[in-house]
């Protein structure tokens, strides 16, 4: 028999008064090994449900938030991996300030914590480099409940170094790594490039005293 237990839930915000796609809510509720089979999750505009069995951790996870304020739910998006559910929630009303907290209520919870990963201070949001999560998510909740797929290792460019410790980027990040070392490479090939056009030059000199 399994028991039930309220996930982890890690969150971060960007507002804007202008633009609907800079003003959102990340979400990541970590429910590790639970299939989509055996997974709901409720979004609304004032709130979400969450319920989703995990066999090999024998729990059921439960979460049920109410907002601080509401989302679009057409215009928000989610993923399912096997370790978390990750959501990006479109913040209804465009304003400048950040939501003061995420939840309605105002007791605090132990079980929800600030994703520092993704977090960026409001008065320098502006400066941070700009994310691109809503576009690359790959759909929305479907009628039947199912996640849009997407790639998450291409998130890796999102935040820059403002994201090294995003779990499931470790592809992304050696790949980075490896072109680094490449661009090293080619640094270190440049003199002899500029040896071959010495040469090149020299031999030109030769014709022309010739």
């Amino acid at each position: 028999m399994s028991t039930q237990v309220t996930p982890e839930v890690l969150w971060a915000q960007r507002s804007s008064a202008t633009d609907a796609e800079k003003n959102y809510v990340y979400l990541t509720i970590s429910v590790p090994d639970v299939p989509a089979k055996s997974l709901k999750l409720d979004l609304t505009p004032t709130g979400l449900t969450f319920t989703g069995t995990s066999d090999s951790k024998k729990s059921t996870y439960h979460l049920d938030i109410k907002f601080y304020e509401e989302i679009d739910v057409e215009n928000s998006k989610t993923h399912h991996t096997p370790a978390n559910i990750q959501l990006v929630l479109r913040k209804k009303e465009l304003k400048e300030e950040y939501w003061p907290r995420l939840l309605k209520d105002t007791a605090k919870v132990h079980f929800l914590r600030t994703d520092f990963d993704k977090w960026v201070d409001e008065d320098e949001q502006n400066e941070a480099p700009e994310d691109d999560y809503m576009n690359q998510f790959g759909g929305g909740l479907g009628e039947d409940g199912g996640f849009g797929g997407i790639d998450f290792s291409k998130l890796g460019g999102g935040d820059g170094a403002g994201m090294p410790g995003l779990e499931g980027l470790g592809a992304a990040g050696a790949g980075a790594g490896a072109d680094d070392d490449e661009g090293s490479d080619d640094d270190e090939e440049l003199p002899d490039l500029e040896d071959d056009d010495k040469e090149a030059a020299d031999a030109s000199k030769g014709k022309a005293k010739a």
